[in-house]
């Protein structure tokens, strides 16, 4: 049987990143793509000499030929500009939408077939220029977002009760952005409300106080990583792309948080939005709505007012 075709575009930390962990767990024959001349064939050049010593027996290529792209079964998108310290997500918008207007045109020539993930910033506008270039189904095609926010959201709940990530489930809806909303009543500890826990440990009064400064720094995780390193994450995100890409090539039926096309759900019509769905063969299989409550809503409705700034104000 023959194995999947990778198309990650984009060489820079992400992508090289992703590649390794897609060879790790034998994904499919990869072909990494970037415009910077030789870069993307001396990564994949130094995966292929860490094949025997990791175990991998797969065909990796790199190239500055966007042609080699064709007939790929996944694309991962991750080109574009990276946050420097002082911007913020939308910062990029501009220039960026130039970069995915291309990049989906290629993809749409090349890959007509494909299932595509993006992680360019603004991710939620960048998600609907592709979508609007290539004309792909809603289900090939999304954003990650929520599977990292709610990634950040469950570490930094683990640290402060110091319980194993494994035991902790998170879930963040909404855009990728400030204005996020980790979602408070859901997260939980092998089932045990993480509210009870801090609560338990100190007290009503100052748990909340705990909770709220737990959802302020996932929203603001991706600049306080910015910060720290004067760019923008790559472990974490490429870790959040490879989760989608493997439930999808795998058919793993997990239920995710991913940058999805609503089409009435959570009362949006054609934006994309971060939401729980099922990923697996067929993409974005089904998109679960959840009953927020009145709070919820408010924020859930400032972070779909935030997105469809972005996308209305968007010009190439």
């Amino acid at each position: 049987m023959a194995r999947k075709k990778i198309a990650l575009i984009g060489g820079g930390q992400i992508g090289g990143t992703l590649a390794h962990l897609m060879a790790q767990r034998h994904l499919g024959d990869i072909v990494l793509f970037d415009i910077v001349e030789d870069l993307p064939h001396g990564k994949m050049l130094d995966l292929m000499e860490a094949s025997p010593l990791q175990g991998f027996d797969l065909s990796l290529t790199g190239s500055n030929q966007v042609e080699e792209i064709k007939g790929a079964d996944l694309v991962v998108v991750t080109a574009g500009l990276a946050r420097r310290p002082g911007m913020s997500r939308d910062d990029l918008v501009t220039v960026n939408a130039k970069v995915i207007s291309a990049v989906s045109e290629h993809i749409r020539t090349y890959a007509p077939d494909a299932f595509v993930i993006l992680l360019t910033n603004p991710l939620d506008a960048m998600v609907s220029l592709c979508r609007k270039v290539t004309g792909f189904p809603r289900n090939r095609i999304m954003g990650m977002a929520g599977v990292l926010d709610s990634a950040r959201f469950a570490a930094f709940i683990a640290q402060e009760l110091n319980v194993s990530v494994q035991d902790v489930n998170a879930l963040v809806l909404g855009g990728h952005g400030d204005e996020m909303v980790p979602l408070v009543r859901f997260a939980n500890v092998n089932g045990i409300p993480v509210q009870f826990l801090l609560e338990r440990k100190y007290g009503p009064e100052k748990a909340q106080g705990v909770m709220d400064a737990l959802v302020s720094r996932t929203r603001h995780a991706g600049g306080e990583i910015v910060g720290l390193m004067k760019t923008s994450a790559f472990v974490s995100p490429a870790s959040a792309a490879f989760t989608m890409a493997e439930s999808i090539l795998l058919d793993r039926k997990r239920i995710l948080p991913v940058c999805a096309l609503l089409e009435g759900e959570y009362g949006v019509n054609g934006y994309f939005l971060g939401v729980p769905c099922v990923i697996g063969a067929g993409g974005v299989e089904q998109i679960i709505e959840l009953e927020l409550t009145p709070e919820e809503r408010v924020m859930f409705n400032e972070s779909v007012s935030q997105v469809k700034s972005l996308v209305d104000a968007m010009t190439l």
